[in-house]
């Protein structure tokens, strides 16, 4: 899912936000530019080869030890290439950070939520039996199926074990590769898919919901009772077990994720974020916060608000089922972009507070150098790395209230202008 080891996968390694927020394991990589068709691998170079077939052979060697069979093994190890647009795509990083409302805009567009409120009513049957058993609404689950692979139309078409050999080879998360393609390994060789069949995403995310194959292991579910666990032809199997996993993450049945609100004058904003403190909604109510329509708010524990756009856009407060949601892919826009795709497939709306669309996202570049900056100023934004997370956003919200401005911790080309500014600008000064 998209740094700490994990019982089955460090999550959110692209930067990687991988670490999730739980021990429960993530079902799949982070996001990243879409997988290239599967076809012959680029030649490699003879020493590059031999290396990779002895490498293979070390993973046979364990996979049978684990009691798996020879001939499974064999046949789905035999045929494995080093696909050089793995690594590639596994090393590449976008030059811009997107703002969390073109993020939003793809990711909850009219045309999804459309194909979710269709394709839930083709697949009432299936979704409902998930819902009703693990308690996860439908509309959550067909979400969920509609971001990771938009209804089925595009899982990958990486042969799993191409992928999760290749990264196990050659790729910066060997052991991780390397144990999921083991997990991959024993789920053909349990019969649940052929190796034919077994396809997925560059990093090793398979089927309709994106499982890693130790995710599957642990969480796939035969709904449909043919004896397998098929998440890439099985609607019923799909709907089951990602409600299964969400159910295990944490999901509490019958309580909302989370409700767009109303912040009180002079709120503090270095109070928010899922960092920040959580208490009860009826905490949050006492202090003024308010629902959009005025309603009393949802009962949550230890909710938090989020403010993804600073104190110029919308603020959520969320839950538990806001956090279960993270587990399945450790960011904030994903999951909400989740919540409000489900909830308008269900017929609601979206976010009603604008957000400030004038402002101009920050390249990775110029996140770095805020970064920089404010490590330089003593600040502590940590490593730069060109990501904004938690402790950039921390250091903004000190530099902020050093500055006696509205501490909210958003990053705006006005922010790195005035903490760094351009050389010539700091020789004017």
């Amino acid at each position: 899912m998209h740094s700490a080891p994990r019982p089955f996968w460090p999550l959110a390694a692209l930067a990687l936000a991988l670490t999730a927020c739980a021990s429960t394991p993530a079902p799949h990589a982070p996001t990243a530019p879409p997988p290239a068709p599967v076809g012959t691998a680029a030649a490699a170079p003879d020493a590059q080869q031999a290396a990779f077939t002895a490498w293979l052979a070390e993973v046979e060697r364990e996979a049978i030890a684990q009691g798996l069979r020879p001939a499974t093994v064999r046949q789905a190890l035999g045929g494995a290439q080093l696909l050089p647009r793995v690594i590639e795509l596994d090393r590449a990083q976008p030059e811009f950070t997107r703002t969390p409302w073109a993020y939003l805009d793809t990711a909850v567009s009219p045309q999804r939520i459309a194909q979710g409120q269709a394709q839930r009513a083709a697949h009432h049957d299936a979704l409902e039996a998930a819902a009703a058993r693990y308690g996860v609404p439908s509309a959550i689950v067909t979400a969920i199926w509609g971001m990771e692979s938009n209804y089925g139309q595009n899982f990958g078409s990486f042969r799993t074990v191409d992928a999760l050999a290749t990264l196990g080879f050659e790729g910066r998360r060997r052991a991780w590769a390397r144990r999921e393609l083991l997990a991959a390994l024993r789920i053909l060789d349990q019969g649940d898919i052929a190796p034919e069949r077994m396809q997925g995403s560059w990093a090793g995310a398979m089927g309709h919901t994106q499982f890693l194959p130790s995710v599957f292991l642990a969480y796939a579910v035969d709904a449909d009772g043919d004896g397998r666990r098929d998440i890439w032809g099985s609607v019923p199997d799909v709907a089951a077990s990602t409600a299964h996993y969400l159910a295990r993450s944490g999901w509490r049945s019958g309580e909302p994720w989370g409700v767009e609100v109303q912040l009180p004058p002079g709120f503090d904003y270095a109070r928010a974020g899922l960092a920040g403190v959580r208490q009860a909604s009826a905490a949050w109510a006492a202090e003024g916060v308010r629902s959009l329509d005025g309603t009393a708010l949802p009962p949550l524990e230890n909710a938090a608000l989020l403010t993804p756009a600073g104190a110029r856009g919308p603020a959520v407060l969320v839950g538990a089922n806001f956090r279960a949601l993270l587990r399945y892919n450790n960011s904030e826009n994903y999951a909400l972009a989740v919540g409000l795709l489900a909830r308008q497939i269900d017929g609601g709306t979206g976010l009603q507070t604008p957000w400030p669309r004038e402002e101009a996202a920050l390249s990775r570049a110029e996140v770095k150098a805020l970064q920089q900056a404010l490590n330089e100023q003593g600040y502590d934004a940590g490593t730069p790395d060109g990501v904004i997370g938690p402790a950039t956003r921390a250091a903004l919200r000190r530099y902020q209230q050093s500055q006696g401005l509205v501490a909210d911790g958003f990053a705006t080309q006005a922010l790195l202008r005035r903490i760094a500014p351009p050389p010539q600008e700091s020789e004017q000064k």
